[in-house]
């Protein structure tokens, strides 16, 4: 019998443009995996434009460890390596061959195969939100089936799930802890290998940092691993067959999306394929997000690729060209706050409301007003954290909890900022300082 936790301090976004359930099958001619979703490691190159791949081929190796890979989710040819500034690589695009090739891997060597296929980098350690170090047992190992981040698809409707089980197997034996699934309330999701929770609540319920805080907290000097379900199924597909899984099921959301659907794909996807006559004709530019509005990357016109963890594009407008009378003190009921500045909150804050892009707000210096906590359901002080990063005071940093924390869960906390403060990034420094000053 699972375990039961309610999380009741967080927001669930009301973003129009929910995906439907009809799914569309779209085969990438094009797909790209690119280094900075795979932070902890440096990578470096071993194909060239014009080689030959498969499914499962190395395109980048760790320079730390060979072992740990990127590799090609589909067979066919490498089209190019773009590098920016100082030479670093900004991704790999390989040109699908659509024969489907594959790599073969020793699924009796199961931790050595998942290094090898790219499942490894796929995974998430804390501290510091990287992948996990080479050669460090887990203390437990914590999966989440559930996502709750703004119109974010139904994780348990993924056909790889069929496979959940005996991925839950095969990281049980790979940490001397315990494996532990975080499901919503209600599902049907269980395993004789993992301790299950079932959690309700507002977003952040979903996170799996979450879930770490309300099951078993991180310590200093202990070490998870993270990763979610779909992840966990590509791991139970190898553990049995030798061969990985890099399909993917992606929602196509927001406001800006003519018909939001579910599409059936391959991991790092070029946009321009997946969003082919679906972006609705506005009068301003429109914002493209691989993944969610709260912690996806922004995409450049549609020459880019779906990004880690590829679950998910979100399209808002820019609102560059918004003309608002009366401009920010305008009383329009179509204006969303968390707070009862509008009267939106009359007509219900529960009904879809049509975002963009805008930050609505200056910068100014942070404000101790306990906003971030209506929002924040870890046991963390975030706002004296958060200082102790900018200040760069390890052991206030390690005091205050900085072992259990992600960027991500701070995205929540960025949204209600009045001072409108890029907290996400401020984390994401302070745990790389961290890291750098004491590894």
């Amino acid at each position: 019998m699972s375990n039961k936790i309610r999380i009741k301090r967080g927001l669930d976004i009301p973003l129009a443009g929910s995906a439907q359930s009809r799914t569309e099958n779209i085969s990438a001619s094009l797909v790209g995996i690119v280094p900075d979703d795979f932070p902890g490691y440096k990578w470096k190159a071993v194909v060239k434009p014009g080689d030959r791949v498969k499914s499962g081929s190395a395109l980048l190796i760790s320079k730390e460890t060979e072992d740990i890979r990127l590799v090609s989710p589909v067979s066919g040819t490498v089209r190019e390596i773009r590098r920016g500034e100082r030479r670093k690589i900004e991704f790999v695009s390989v040109e699908s061959d659509e024969k489907n090739e594959s790599e073969a891997f020793d699924s009796k060597e199961l931790l050595l195969s998942m290094k090898r296929s790219g499942l490894y980098a796929m995974m998430r350690q804390r501290p510091f939100d990287i992948v996990p170090f080479d050669g460090v047992k887990p203390r437990d190992i914590f999966v989440t089936a559930f996502d709750t981040a703004p119109l974010a698809a139904d994780m348990s409707e993924d056909p790889l799930l069929a496979n959940l089980e005996a991925g839950l197997k095969a990281l049980s034996a790979l940490t001397d802890g315990k494996v532990y699934l975080s499901v919503p309330c209600g599902s049907k999701l269980n395993s004789k290998y993992a301790e299950v929770y079932e959690f309700e609540g507002p977003h952040p319920a979903g996170l799996v940092g979450t879930q770490i805080a309300a099951i078993r907290p991180v310590n200093k000097g202990e070490v998870v691993w993270t990763l979610d379900a779909v992840t966990v199924s590509r791991i139970g597909i190898l553990a049995q067959t030798g061969k990985p899984d890099y399909t993917a099921r992606v929602a196509v959301t927001g406001p800006c999306v003519k018909d939001p659907h579910i599409v059936a794909t391959t991991i790092g996807a070029d946009m321009a394929t997946i969003l082919k006559g679906n972006i609705e004709q506005t009068e301003g530019k429109v914002r493209i997000i691989s993944g969610n509005v709260l912690t996806g990357v922004h995409i450049e016109g549609e020459e880019g690729f779906l990004r880690f963890p590829y679950r998910q594009i979100t399209i808002i407008p820019e609102g560059d060209e918004a003309d608002e009378f009366m401009g920010w003190a305008s009383i329009n009921p179509k204006k969303y706050s968390v707070k009862h500045s509008f009267p939106a909150f009359l007509r219900g804050l529960s009904k879809p409301f049509d975002f963009d892009a805008r930050i609505k707000g200056g910068h100014r210096a942070m404000i101790l007003s306990g906003e971030y906590d209506k929002v924040f359901p870890m046991d963390i002080y975030p706002e004296y954290l958060l200082k102790a990063i900018m200040a760069g005071d390890i052991e206030r940093m390690e005091q205050l909890g900085i072992y259990e924390v992600a960027p991500e869960d701070f995205a929540l906390a960025e949204f209600v900022d009045t001072s409108k403060i890029e907290l996400q990034k401020i984390v994401r420094e302070g745990l790389d300082y961290l890291r750098n000053e004491t590894l």
